[in-house]
């Protein structure tokens, strides 16, 4: 339950983003020069804490420090889920074409899997982020590099379960009686993967949030002034002598998500494997 509350909360602020920060008169893109001292490090406790920034300012810019979390989970959420999606739908189709046909294809594409598994994904999102032009949508890009370098853990799990299905009983049945191999598989093999794509995809989320907050972290994800949980954690390391409340706020909020994500998981398998 703590897991959903979690992720639920999340997703609402992801979801009405705009609508936070214009309630609380807070914006992201505005620079409060007047909170930085001369070193452009915030004046007063706690990251200069106030009324008007309850969880202080940026060094260096004087961004709300909350305005600018608000606003990149939006960001870091968007691109999880995006990648999400891709990753599931090549997984899904690659490992059930796999499992379920059999033979040379499983063969090629089972081996396709075990080298991007040995393939170091994210130095190649670093190289390819580097040297796409700098007009692609960000965002998007990030989305398409991670979704794209997501799918061989699903696949393979697919695969597997697709081989189980394809020599059950109900399955040989359906195929002995005439039923073509597409309506068997869309039919019988199908539905009785939903509960382990549900439950995999759901357990992927915390790898995807983190992959996308590295390459921000790394300087090739989102690029300034978009807010992102990655950009900030990267931005706050050069400042967490002077200034840690510019690391903590930001990843306890991805340290909680990614929490929130692993419990759901759990919970959903738990209540898969009950029925």
């Amino acid at each position: 339950m703590f897991g959903l509350i979690v992720v639920a909360f999340f997703v609402l602020v992801a979801a009405f983003a705009p609508l936070i920060n214009g309630l609380l008169d807070i914006d992201p893109y505005t620079f409060h020069s007047e909170t930085l001292d001369a070193q452009s490090v915030p004046s007063g406790s706690f990251g200069g804490a106030s009324a008007a920034h309850p969880l202080g300012v940026e060094p260096l810019t004087g961004r709300d420090l909350l305005a600018v979390i608000v606003a990149g989970t939006r960001t870091s959420l968007f691109i999880a889920l995006g990648a999400l999606a891709i990753s599931t739908l090549l997984g899904l189709v690659i490992g059930v074409t796999a499992g379920f046909i059999g033979g040379w294809v499983d063969r090629i594409l089972s081996g396709a899997i075990n080298v991007l598994f040995g393939f170091p994904s994210l130095l190649f999102m670093i190289a390819l982020s580097a040297v796409l032009p700098a007009t692609f949508p960000r965002p998007v890009l990030v989305v398409f590099i991670v979704g794209i370098f997501g799918w061989p853990g699903m696949a393979r799990v697919i695969r597997a379960q697709a081989l189980s299905l394809r020599n059950r009983n109900f399955v040989r049945a359906a195929l002995v009686i005439g039923v073509s191999p597409l309506h068997a598989l869309v039919r019988e093999v199908l539905p009785n993967l939903r509960a382990l794509v549900v439950v995999f995809a759901t357990t992927s989320m915390p790898g995807l949030i983190a992959t996308e907050a590295s390459l921000s972290f790394l300087g090739v994800g989102v690029p300034a002034p978009t807010p992102s949980w990655g950009r900030s954690i990267g931005d706050a390391v050069a400042w967490v002598q002077t200034d840690p409340w510019f690391l903590i706020f930001p990843g306890i909020a991805l340290v909680l998500l990614t929490l929130g994500f692993n419990l759901v998981g759990d919970g959903l398998r738990n209540a898969f494997n009950a029925t």
